[in-house]
């Protein structure tokens, strides 16, 4: 059974087959990433240009940096009576994202995501050892929801070695799946015809009620469980940029140089012409053309000139990438007038911060979730003693773009020092999940102490 049959027996027949036909689609998103692809190119002609700007890839590093290159903010929220237990899990979950370096695993997530349409992120530990966290690209999963959305199965699987004998090939594959209310674990390595070749886990019960692991999906609309690839919105305009640059690459090497022409110049004369600074033509007429024409000798320049249309077509395919990613095209000088304005640098980048916030509504689920299997597994395993309490996970969204926040702040208190704001709204506007009444009831007990 070859690797591909056993994906469509676990996912069944047609769902199978869809699977098993995108997993090239999703290989090929990732060339074009990387800039491997050569769909741009038409065939050979003689010496023309093979140049290539991947403008796909620093726009989806742009994008992913702008969403993720601040890590969010991770908070826990509990009533005012277990604000202790809620500050013990919260400093547990930032040391344990800490361990596993989330910034940088959650950066290559994001950018995973936005290549290959979906992402799984995954939680892992067991008695005895620490818990990690990681994320897996779309190429190296399937996976399965039943009929309430929620995980039912999933399958990590990816190639030890790269022989060209399949007998040889070697994949590690994981399955997680939900069973009779538990979670159970198949761990392997298979050679290229799906034959078990080392079993290391078979059925083994986790000691799970869940999988332990969601999947992110990129965009997509109601019950897509495939998601979009930002890659492949940007395809065409970068092989249309490419073509551009290399037939301008290409027609100023062709057209550059201007032509020599001689016109009724003899065979002798035409073979011992030489091109070098100083040197002379020794131009004699040919004798067929003797009493009918004079040898003579020129230089015809080009007339090639086509400068405003190129740039203006290569701008306007540069605009529409950047439009389709909302990104904005900015440069040094526009940066430095807004530079002193967070109101500024926010409009400028207002539509790119919208893109954010409409992925952070799937990714915010993510996280939460993963924050709350933290908890748990860290419970189960004996990791960490967690307090038991009702609590909500927050998120809190942060982007490399300058803030009037402090400013703000300062007016406030100055707008509560002169009687014109209440203390409460004050409390209620900048810690919104704040016991505004509570902490009101706190500064009362602290001055009353302090005067005393």
């Amino acid at each position: 059974m070859t690797n591909l049959e056993w994906i469509k027996l676990e996912l069944g027949g047609l769902y199978g087959g869809e699977v098993v036909r995108e997993l090239h689609e999703l290989n090929g998103l990732y060339r074009l990433y990387e800039g491997e692809s050569r769909e741009c190119f038409g065939p050979e002609e003689g010496d023309a240009s093979r140049l290539t700007t991947n403008l796909i890839k620093k726009l989806i590093k742009e994008e992913s940096r702008f969403m993720a290159g601040r890590t969010p903010e991770v908070r826990i929220l509990a009533a005012s009576e277990d604000a202790g237990a809620a500050g013990e899990i919260e400093r547990f979950l930032n040391r344990t994202l800490q361990e596993n370096h989330w910034q940088k695993h959650l950066l290559h997530g994001v950018r995973d995501c936005f290549i290959g349409k979906r992402v799984a992120l995954c939680v892992d530990g067991g008695p005895g050892r620490g818990l990690s966290i990681r994320f897996v690209p779309s190429p190296e999963f399937v996976y399965e929801l039943d009929e309430e959305g929620a995980l039912s199965k999933i399958i990590f699987f990816y190639g030890v070695n790269d022989l060209a004998d399949r007998g040889r090939q070697r994949i590690f594959r994981k399955k997680l799946w939900m069973d009779d209310g538990r979670c159970r674990l198949d761990e392997g390595v298979y050679d290229g015809y799906g034959r078990l070749v080392e079993a290391r886990r078979r059925g083994e019960d986790t000691g799970l009620d869940f999988v332990p692991a969601t999947v992110i999906v990129n965009d997509g609309l109601t019950g897509d469980v495939t998601g979009e690839s930002d890659v492949r919105e940007l395809a065409g305009n970068q092989r249309a940029y490419d073509r551009l640059k290399r037939d301008d690459i290409d027609a100023l090497k062709f057209n550059m140089f201007p032509q020599k022409v001689l016109v009724d110049a003899s065979q002798a004369s035409v073979e011992h012409v030489v091109i070098a600074p100083g040197a002379l033509i020794d131009l004699a007429t040919d004798p067929s053309r003797s009493g009918s024409g004079q040898a003579s000798a020129s230089v015809l320049e080009p007339e090639f000139g086509y400068d405003q249309r190129y740039e203006h077509a290569i701008a306007r395919v540069r605009g529409d990438m950047h439009d389709l990613v909302s990104v904005p095209e900015t440069s040094l000088e526009l940066l430095k007038g807004f530079a002193a304005s967070g109101k500024a640098m926010r409009a400028v980048y207002w539509n790119l911060v919208c893109r954010c916030e409409e992925k952070w509504a799937e990714w915010d689920d993510a996280l939460r979730w993963m924050a709350r299997r933290l908890v748990d597994m860290a419970r189960l395993y004996g990791v960490q003693a967690l307090p038991e309490i009702a609590f909500s996970v927050r998120i809190e969204h942060l982007y490399p773009i300058p803030d009037d926040e402090e400013d703000e702040r300062v007016r406030d208190l100055s707008e509560v020092a002169g009687g014109a704001r209440s203390r409460l709204a004050y409390i209620r506007k900048w810690q919104p999940e704040a016991d505004a009444l509570g902490e009101m009831r706190q500064i009362a007990e602290e001055r009353s102490l302090f005067g005393a």
